[in-house]
């Protein structure tokens, strides 16, 4: 079915021509995104994929998806969660192959949330090395723990959409409601500090192996600065 673009303005239809335009001359990337809960990954990826016309993968939207369409690896997916499993990383790699073969992958990749151990880096590394391919950059989020339970556990949400808040970064215009809607905000059950602590720990003691698996790809990004100084430090790790 043809698109209607009437009602889309010129000047934004001009911009994401030459946005696409640009996009041909850009350098392939395939970058690895690691950090703790709150680290501000969220924020900067958009910023990422826009800039050097990056497709996004993040493991667990993919596995939904492949379960939702009960494609052949979404189906194996959900014979093992069904039988209370883990998704085997084989599985996992299979579909971030699947992905990265897709036109918006064609520049690249940010991948969030993969690999989370050296044995799925490994898997991962000999998947695209079968491509000629390899990873370019590890961006490491790195927050002092105390200032991350801070962040969580002042974050509240809209469950609608997952617009969130912060009782101290970013309020509400009204305390407890969403801005747009006017709707309840919730705080998830996991942001609290007891959990967050538990996870801080978990990624560190899983990530550290990772990232020196690929030390000599890793840019540490000091993330509890300011978002635009953080993606200005992007920018340069990335140039």
């Amino acid at each position: 079915m043809p698109i209607d673009l009437s009602e889309v303005p010129t000047h934004e239809l001009m911009k994401e021509i030459q946005h696409r335009l640009d996009c041909g001359n850009k350098p392939d990337k395939r970058v690895i995104l690691i950090g703790p809960p709150g680290c501000g990954k969220g924020t900067q990826s958009p910023r990422i994929k826009y800039e050097h016309c990056l497709c996004h993968l993040a493991t667990g939207d993919m596995l939904r998806a492949a379960v939702a369409a009960k494609t052949p690896l979404g189906l194996e997916a959900k014979k093992a969660m069904d039988a209370g499993a883990l998704v085997s990383d084989d599985i996992v790699v299979g579909l971030i192959e699947e992905a990265t073969q897709q036109p918006e992958c064609a520049k690249g990749f940010i991948l969030d949330g993969f690999p989370r151990t050296v044995v799925q880096a490994k898997k991962l590394d000999e998947m695209l090395a079968k491509r000629g391919q390899g990873i370019d950059k590890v961006l490491d989020f790195v927050v002092p723990d105390a200032l991350l339970v801070e962040r969580v556990t002042g974050r509240w949400v809209h469950p609608g959409s997952g617009r969130s808040y912060h009782e101290k970064f970013a309020p509400p215009k009204v305390t407890g409601v969403d801005d747009i809607t006017g709707e309840p905000l919730i705080k998830r059950k996991d942001d609290n500090a007891d959990t967050l602590k538990a996870r801080l720990a978990a990624f560190h003691s899983q990530t550290t192996p990772v990232i020196e698996h690929y030390a000599k790809k890793v840019v540490v990004l000091k993330a509890d600065r300011p978002q635009d100084e953080v993606a200005r430090s992007i920018a340069a790790a990335l140039a």
